[in-house]
């Protein structure tokens, strides 16, 4: 069995958005490009959820200080969802949205993620995964 992957020219203009010289970096102006679809489509893939502690946590090792504080930043401004900076037990940083905000980021992105991310917040209203999520989120 083979597996093959192709590069398609359409997509060379995020490349040149978060990336310079191979390194992946987030452009100053993201909140200009940041949407409540692309903010699902974050969480579906570098987010996850702390059942102990009931918070939505954002993987963001890969960026600096100043970048983690400017995503922040911007969920902040556009969402009010009170998001913040905890340090990972490598030393970098990742974003932690509270559990007092999860009903705002249900509302935001639950009719986004497709079916097959269910399993992370944000899912569709009626499913199984949805109300496990807001069990979970209401105590």
């Amino acid at each position: 069995m083979r597996f093959y992957t192709y590069s398609l020219p359409c997509f060379n203009e995020f490349i040149d958005l978060f990336y310079f010289e191979g390194k992946k970096f987030i452009p100053t102006n993201i909140g200009d490009l940041i949407t409540t679809k692309s903010l699902a489509y974050w969480i579906a893939d570098d987010g996850s959820f702390d059942k102990s502690t009931k918070r939505v946590i954002l993987c963001t090792e890969s960026f600096t200080i100043k970048e983690v504080e400017l995503l922040i930043n911007v969920l902040n401004d556009k969402w009010d969802l009170e998001s913040y900076k905890k340090k990972a037990t490598n030393g970098d940083y990742r974003i932690v949205i509270p559990q007092r905000k999860l009903t705002i980021l249900q509302s935001l992105i639950g009719h986004i993620l497709p079916p097959m991310m269910c399993y992370n917040p944000g899912s569709p209203p009626g499913s199984t995964a949805e109300a496990v999520w807001t069990r979970e989120v209401q105590g």
